[in-house]
């Protein structure tokens, strides 16, 4: 069975995009689901150099490490992706193993703005290419408006954003069975 990764680009449980991360779950199929907690000490080379890589860190590269698969939601907070996840990322960077190298990754966001959140994906991809992951390149998953985006059930009420996020999904699931004979795709 595959494992999908969640993670969320904010921290607010309520959160549009992690909405969308309960969208992109359902939209992958069946799967191992984890999510990511990004609730981690802003990094510091100095607590680094004392303390080493930080428990909460390392749980973090490690789910990234086990993941056959994982879909990255991100806000856009002032035509950028959140500090937090930039943090995390930054983080990851110093744990041992490359946990993202070649690893399959898809990109989401949900934003109030009219454009979804592009900038925000934009600038995550130049973030994530130190990391040389798979990135999927599309189709795009942008949701606007994203307050307005949803219905009470949390799930996505626009038909093309469903069908977006459906097929970037697949294509993902598509990717993360490479390599794992008998999965189904």
């Amino acid at each position: 069975m595959l494992t999908l990764l969640g993670i969320p680009g904010a921290l607010r449980a309520a959160s549009t995009n992690r909405l969308l991360l309960a969208e992109a779950r359902r939209a992958f199929g069946e799967a191992r689901h984890t999510e990511a907690n990004l609730r981690l000490p802003l990094y510091d080379g100095d607590l680094e150099n004392a303390s080493g890589i930080p428990p909460a860190v390392q749980a973090l590269a490690d789910q990234i490490a086990e993941a056959d698969a994982i879909v990255i939601a991100t806000p856009e907070y002032n035509k950028a992706p959140p500090g937090v996840l930039k943090n995390a990322l930054d983080w990851v960077s110093r744990t041992r193993g490359a946990p993202f190298r070649n690893k399959p990754v898809a990109i989401v966001s949900a934003a109030d703005g009219r454009g979804g959140g592009d900038r925000s994906q934009f600038a995550l991809r130049l973030m994530l290419t130190p990391f040389r992951p798979r990135l999927l390149t599309g189709p795009e998953v942008l949701v606007a408006d994203s307050s307005s985006a949803f219905d009470p059930q949390g799930r996505l009420i626009d038909a093309r954003y469903r069908k977006a996020l459906d097929e970037l999904m697949q294509a993902l699931r598509a990717e993360a069975a490479i390599g794992k004979p008998g999965e189904i795709t």
